[in-house]
């Protein structure tokens, strides 16, 4: 039976790896700030789209990593995943700390997407059905593009610029997730530093209002209770302000870690979930 079970997965492993070097396209390492010379290549970006792409809605894909670690290469599953479905994907480094604190993460994440928004037409993307999704770590910033208005401004972009979000797995309530990461990690206090005041400045919670839509949380049963809790509750937030496109899910047998780590076996739920809502948003 283990050498039945061995013999799946290697087919498996086998057939997206032919379909990843078939029909992927890959450009690697663009720098989407030309203006400023990061460190350790954390204003580059990788894109992933379709052989002979035309016009696809892309995907700017954030990586986890609580916001101390993590790169571009983490979103190379869930790129394969969502190409073969015909949806580019952008995987975007940012600045981490503790060399950066909040507010660098989530301006590099917007400066990423604005740089996509502005050229992604080039690579056979559509620059009108441009989404940002994120996983952990990188779906809070992605929560932060969402509610936050002036982050895209700053690039002379609009909220409607994008046009969907999906978090994959976010923490949200900044006020509630610092004071528990401090204790375990002196590390996260470079992020958001140790005031509330602070806290709640760098949270979801000042921004839910009306006229934020469009938004897909996806969960995994096996993510901790806090972290359900709060998506859960950032879905009924922003319904309580008249936001109603805003919906969660959760993705059976997997926990925080393999609902991106196994996105590309049979039993992924994730990539569905994206490429339903890509499709239903898309313009």
């Amino acid at each position: 039976m283990k050498t039945h079970k061995a013999l799946i997965v290697y087919l498996v492993v086998c057939f997206w790896s032919v379909v990843l070097k078939a029909e992927v396209v890959e450009t690697r390492d663009i720098d989407y700030m030309i203006a400023d010379d990061y460190l350790d290549g954390r204003d580059l970006l990788d894109i992933y789209m379709p052989e002979d792409a035309k016009k696809v809605p892309v995907i700017v894909f954030l990586h986890g990593g609580a916001l101390l670690y993590g790169d571009k290469t983490y979103g190379k599953e869930i790129a394969a995943s969502l190409v073969a479905s015909g949806v580019g994907l952008v995987s975007a480094n940012y600045r981490l700390s503790p060399d950066h604190a909040h507010p660098s993460h989530v301006r590099d994440a917007a400066a990423a997407t604005a740089w996509v928004i502005n050229n992604i037409a080039a690579y056979g993307g559509d620059p009108a059905n441009v989404f940002v999704a994120g996983h952990s770590a990188g779906a809070y910033l992605a929560a932060l593009l969402a509610v936050d208005r002036s982050l895209m401004e700053e690039h002379n972009l609009s909220q409607s610029a994008v046009k969907g979000t999906v978090l994959i797995s976010p923490f949200l309530y900044v006020e509630e997730t610092a004071p528990d990461r401090i204790a375990s990690n002196p590390a996260t206090k470079s992020i958001w530093g140790e005031q509330k005041e602070d806290w709640l400045k760098a949270s979801v919670t000042g921004f839910i209002g009306p006229n934020i839509n469009n938004i897909l949380v996806i969960y995994a049963d096996g993510d901790d209770l806090w972290r359900k809790e709060q998506n859960e509750r950032f879905v009924q937030d922003l319904k309580s302000e008249g936001n109603f496109n805003v919906t969660a899910a959760e993705v059976r047998n997997r926990t925080h870690t393999t609902i991106i780590s196994k996105v590309l076996e049979q039993d992924d739920q994730v990539g569905d979930l994206i490429f339903s809502f890509v499709t239903k948003l898309k313009k």
